[in-house]
């Protein structure tokens, strides 16, 4: 505890009362204790309820994506419907992302992201009132709404997770960033299931009430937190200039354009996900029930996996960690393309997702740690665009590979390319191979 010496008075000793006449008279100050950040993030307040908003919006999102689906196929029966309601919502957000970069690292992100959750609340309103009507009325409003939701997520997708790293100290930013890690996996694994029951027990209309009500909650918490300072930006930049510099500042550092890069590449040539009915129905012969286990495996590890890392976050050797993590995820998917019996193909998907949860949470605190905070929005924005072309090319990429190559030999290729990037990654981005998360000075 810090202690000054300061002059209590300068009364002439005559003129001070017969106690406390005499020589100078000091007094000590004690100045106020700066206040210690709690060991265990999960003690925030704020960090809570920047939690619980993740988690609500997430099953929010997720019951509303297979409401949306399901409602819109029971309508059509034609299961090109569902590929164009993807591109629906992912075109504005992919578009936008660059620009809602830009916007966040601006303005206050607090507000954009009040403003982008008031407006999927008001969605999940529409679709509500819409659902007992679609059938007479047409699909087209539903894909309206649909598109709605993606020009929000252009916006609240860079501004979130740059918000987030402002209501956690830095020194904790590796055990929040498993946190968050494992509340959004545990929540994508629920909200689809979530909205299955939801729509066989009270139909569409009821599980588009739920969702509405599930981001009311999301947005209660954003509420909450209290207000952070704007980041800092140069007065009068035209936008394309920052979209310019963002670019610049994430092609300019080797540990993000690296991870970044390892994730796309990763994704795009060693994900079988679109794949798994295929193996199911043909190549394992497990049909509907062991579909449903396929699909589960990957999420079990990754939940397992980000669980530990909120005990234990990656810190020392993180980036050659998430090389050979990487690395493992290639060699799981040889494997599960390889296998013809199910017992061990659940187990590649099982560590595949495990060694890819491994890769999410490095990643995840790499753009907290190694990002000022008047760049976070335009980076994470520059992520969210290798993310989301990954994801929607990466099921193109699969369906092509399998038309050339057969299912199975594309699946475990596509593991030998994913260790060829891994080995060419490592020799092109020496300060990617050297990362140290645990210098949280870096």
């Amino acid at each position: 505890m810090a202690t000054a010496v300061v002059p209590l008075d300068r009364t002439p000793p005559e003129r001070r009362p017969a106690a406390f006449r005499g020589g100078p008279t000091l007094r000590a100050v004690t100045s106020a204790p700066t206040p210690t950040p709690p060991a265990n993030v999960l003690h925030l307040p704020e960090f809570r309820a920047m939690l619980l908003a993740a988690v609500t919006s997430t099953l929010a999102s997720r019951a509303v994506a297979l409401t949306v689906a399901y409602q819109l196929y029971q309508l059509t029966k034609d299961p090109l419907t569902l590929g164009v309601l993807g591109l629906v919502e992912a075109i504005p957000a992919l578009s936008l992302a660059l620009l809602g970069g830009v916007v966040a690292d601006r303005n206050d992100r607090r507000r954009i992201l009040l403003a982008t959750i008031s407006a999927e609340v008001l969605c999940a309103a529409l679709f509500t009132l819409y659902a007992p009507h679609a059938a007479q009325h047409g699909i087209w409003p539903l894909l309206a709404l649909i598109f709605t939701l993606g020009v929000a997520r252009g916006f609240s997708d860079p501004a979130l997770p740059a918000f987030q790293a402002q209501v956690v100290p830095r020194e904790l930013l590796l055990r929040a960033s498993a946190w968050r890690s494992s509340a959004w996996q545990a929540a994508a694994i629920i909200g689809p299931a979530l909205g299955g029951v939801l729509y066989a027990s009270v139909g569409p209309a009821g599980a588009y009430a739920f969702a509405a009500a599930l981001l009311g909650v999301s947005l209660a918490c954003v509420a909450y937190v209290k207000p952070k300072p704007r980041p800092a930006f140069t007065p009068g930049e035209p936008f394309v200039d920052s979209i310019k510099a963002g670019l610049a500042f994430v092609l300019g550092r080797q540990v993000l354009v690296g991870s970044m890069a390892l994730d796309l590449f990763s994704v795009l040539f060693g994900g079988a996900v679109a794949l798994l009915p295929v193996f199911a129905s043909d190549i394992l012969r497990v049909g509907p029930t062991g579909l449903g286990v396929l699909v589960a495996a990957p999420s079990v590890g990754a939940l397992a996996v980000m669980l530990y890392a909120t005990r234990r976050p990656p810190g020392v050797g993180a980036g050659r960690t998430l090389l050979l993590a990487v690395a493992g995820f290639g060699v799981c998917m040889l494997v599960f393309g390889l296998s013809q019996n199910f017992a061990l193909s659940v187990a590649a998907l099982v560590a595949a997702g495990l060694f890819d949860g491994i890769s999410m949470v490095i990643r995840s605190a790499t753009l907290q740690l190694k990002t000022p905070d008047h760049m976070r929005g335009r980076v994470n924005a520059v992520s969210g665009m290798f993310i989301g072309a990954s994801n929607e090319l990466g099921a193109f990429e699969s369906g092509v590979a399998a038309r050339l190559l057969g299912t199975g030999r594309s699946v475990w290729v596509g593991g030998v390319v994913t260790l060829i990037v891994v080995a060419v990654t490592a020799a092109l981005a020496p300060e990617l191979r050297a990362m140290n998360l645990a210098d949280i000075e870096d």
